[in-house]
């Protein structure tokens, strides 16, 4: 029986709203043998214990203003360049800190994006997108279902794609406009990983968070560079299709909005259903993990007052809804505008408005931080993003994109 452990930390909120809320895509994917995997890092060792805290003082310095829902802010390997994913379906370009007039890719008439959680919500470009031009985007489309689509760069414009999708990659039914996840992120092995929520309803009603058959409620792992549509890496735990689904890497979680690939590990926000919203530290080549939803709901037994969690991956840290409604998950630092912060987690939450930070050092959470302080007034957090630099950027819900910067600050008083 999992027993409540778990440091809360924060500032309260009035607000309580469920937010950002699948069949495996035919034809068959074929399996591919892929490079060893390196070796894991030190798994995440129970909840926070004593912390030690950065003398930062952040800002939030506005990139873009006026924009339609900015849902992700991704820039390709060594490009200085910042791609900003417009809810309604655009991507646009930032280039020398001036917004291009023009699209760099336009999917108004294909993207639904009435439902709160859907819309135009991933983008990856391919680790080769210098040589190749590749880039991959993830949306809901006008029936609410769940699409990846590759596209290229135009050879003409290196600021303009070309509108006609190279290939569709992977095609996934939503029973619901909730819990569409959709957070996209190459790993250091080459493969492509894809975040799928339980596809909505209230207690997993669809029951997808422990149905390793379909891709609903994991994160998936794919390889893009193989046969079409995708082919799935040998090493996956259900590569041949016996006992889950092929695609199928993580499970066990009901929205993985966003997740970030840093250093060997996957650093995951999975947003709550009615107590307690999570972030969950994993070591990247752990195939089959179990998040434990919708066993889990944090650390706590779902509706009930005991549950059998073996195997299960426990949060390193959970808060509340007394706190916020809805977590955000970030972005690992690795700029230089804020001094101190190298490796640091930022994340937020979509209710609270608030920033908070973290470190994860051998297993552990070993520095933690909230800027409410320093970052009052951002309303509600949508996504957090990095560009080629390592640079955070943070985007709100007025249409809003801010870089974070700082400088060093004075210890307070008494501080060890």
């Amino acid at each position: 029986m999992r027993r409540l452990a778990l440091i809360t930390v924060g500032m309260a909120v009035a607000a309580a709203l469920p937010w950002l809320s699948s069949s495996e895509p035919a034809p068959r994917p074929v399996v591919v043998p892929i490079v060893a995997a390196p070796d894991p890092v030190a798994a995440p060792a129970g909840p926070i214990g004593n912390l030690s805290r950065p003398y930062v003082e952040l800002r939030a310095e506005p990139v873009v203003t006026g924009l339609d829902q900015v849902m992700a802010v991704v820039s390709p390997p060594g490009d200085p360049r910042l791609f900003l994913l417009e809810k309604v379906g655009r991507v646009r370009v930032v280039v020398d800190g001036e917004l291009r007039e023009e699209p760099f890719l336009d999917l108004t008439s294909v993207v639904g994006s009435e439902g709160v959680e859907q819309g135009l919500v991933g983008l990856a470009f391919h680790p080769s997108y210098a040589a190749n031009g590749r880039f991959f985007v993830y949306f809901t489309d006008r029936q609410g279902d769940s699409r990846l689509i590759e596209y290229r760069v135009s050879p003409d414009d290196p600021n303009r794609a070309e509108q006609r999708a190279v290939a569709g990659i992977m095609a996934v039914d939503q029973p619901h406009q909730y819990h569409n996840a959709g957070m996209l992120q190459f790993g250091p092995d080459g493969m492509l990983y894809v975040a799928f929520g339980d596809g909505g309803g209230i207690g997993d009603s669809y029951g997808h968070g422990q149905r390793r058959t379909s891709v609903l409620g994991t994160i998936s792992r794919i390889s893009v560079d193989g046969p079409r549509p995708y082919a799935v890496p040998a090493d996956n735990p259900f590569a041949d299709g016996d006992g889950g689904a092929p695609a199928l890497w993580f499970y066990g979680l009901r929205n993985p909005w966003r997740f970030w690939i840093d250093d060997g590990l996957l650093y995951l926000g999975d947003v709550g259903q009615s107590d307690w919203e999570e972030i969950d530290i994993v070591p990247l080549h752990s195939p089959g993990a179990n998040f434990g939803w919708s066993i889990l709901e944090g650390e706590e037994c779902f509706e009930a007052e005991t549950c059998d969690d073996d195997g299960m991956i426990p949060p390193v840290l959970a808060y509340p809804h007394n706190e916020g409604c809805a977590v955000i998950g970030g972005v690992v630092y690795r700029g230089t505008a804020i001094p101190g912060m190298d490796g640091h987690y930022f994340y937020g939450d979509f209710c609270g408005g608030w920033v908070r930070s973290l470190r994860f050092t051998d297993g552990a959470v070993t520095a933690h931080q909230d800027w409410s302080d320093d970052l009052a007034g951002l309303g509600q957090i949508l996504a957090f993003g990095a560009d080629s630099a390592g640079e955070v950027y943070v985007t709100t819900g007025d249409g809003s994109v801010y870089r974070l910067a700082g400088e060093p600050g004075t210890p307070p008083t008494g501080a060890g």
